[in-house]
């Protein structure tokens, strides 16, 4: 459906209520251009927006289905871009993500979102009250959305820090409390938003030096700004990549410290019970050779031998740190 539409001219916004049918040769013949944006849109609802701006059905089709990567693909005079916005769900720890999908002309700025975590309301908004930017045209609302998605990483990345930063104390914490499973979907949505985040690169260094329709040279070094940024972010997930995978070998080495102490501790405690039992299945055959068997104190003599070498054992073990 469509959530917003309006026209703009000279970075204002037309008071007048948008209308799709002869949008385009509005925006021609005043020098204005639409921004109109769609949320979750069906084949047949886009295809009115498809036909009055003669849309690439390559292009409909991907930003109809969703599912893309994120890109930029230029089809005749229109800019097409694929942005993978996210948001981090700390509940659940995992990072969530939506899909943008922009038709940029001259005359218009077409923008197709997918799932709650693309909202761009604010940014909507927030340019609009910057006259200066919106005036360059439909590059400022390109520019404007991939600042907000790259923005967004950050918090993102914000979440996924303090997560792995309780993993890590666990991990060597005195406790039984085993976090592998935890460490291991971390990594999987660390490797998820990777991802997500390097095919940006591209698409926004482009942006940044080359000349694309409907975006004005001024906005390059705002591209540029933002393709700084977005190394930063990739810097980060990079690292927090690395670190998991530090944290994770750890734990398999703690786990294994664990079991090989759990596994003395069993040996030890068998050896110890060994020595009563080899003593009493020997005497507790009655053979009438055995003379001892016939003393008054051979019962309590043998009760005392087991107890003195099990009590041996027991110190040696503790003292060689196996109890």
């Amino acid at each position: 459906m469509i959530v917003d539409a309006a026209h703009y001219q000279t970075g204002e916004r037309d008071p007048e209520p948008f209308e799709l049918d002869g949008a385009l040769a509005h925006d021609r013949r005043s020098g204005s251009f639409s921004w109109i944006g769609l949320y979750e849109p069906g084949e047949a609802e886009f295809d009115a927006v498809r036909r009055e701006y003669d849309l690439h059905e390559l292009a409909v089709e991907d930003a109809v289905k969703a599912h893309q990567r994120p890109k930029l693909e230029r089809y005749d005079e229109t800019l097409f871009v694929v942005l993978k916005p996210a948001i981090y769900d700390d509940v659940t720890e995992t990072v969530e993500f939506g899909e943008i999908h922009l038709f940029i002309n001259d005359y218009f700025a077409v923008v197709v979102r997918h799932r709650k975590s693309s909202r761009l309301v604010d940014v909507r908004r927030s340019l609009e009250a910057d006259t200066d930017t919106l005036r360059l045209g439909p590059g400022s609302v390109l520019h404007a959305i991939i600042e907000h998605v790259v923005d967004n990483y950050l918090v993102v990345l914000d979440g996924l820090e303090l997560d792995i930063a309780q993993v890590e104390a666990d991990v060597f914490a005195d406790s039984d409390v085993v976090p592998t499973e935890r460490i291991y979907r971390l990594l999987r949505q660390v490797i998820n938003f990777s991802q997500a985040t390097i095919p940006l690169l591209d698409p926004l260094d482009r942006l940044a030096k080359g000349s694309f329709v409907g975006v004005h040279a001024d906005l390059r070094e705002y591209f540029r700004d933002t393709h700084d940024l977005l190394i930063r972010v990739i810097d980060r997930i990079n690292a927090l990549r690395q670190l998991l995978s530090s944290i994770l070998d750890a734990n398999l080495t703690q786990v294994t410290v664990r079991q090989n102490n759990d596994m003395r501790k069993i040996s030890a405690w068998v050896a110890i019970a060994a020595v009563p039992t080899l003593l009493a299945g020997v005497w507790g055959m009655n053979f009438d050779s055995m003379p001892e068997l016939s003393w008054s104190v051979g019962y309590p003599s043998a009760i005392l031998v087991m107890v003195a070498i099990s009590g041996f054992l027991y110190r040696r073990f503790k003292a060689s740190g196996w109890l």
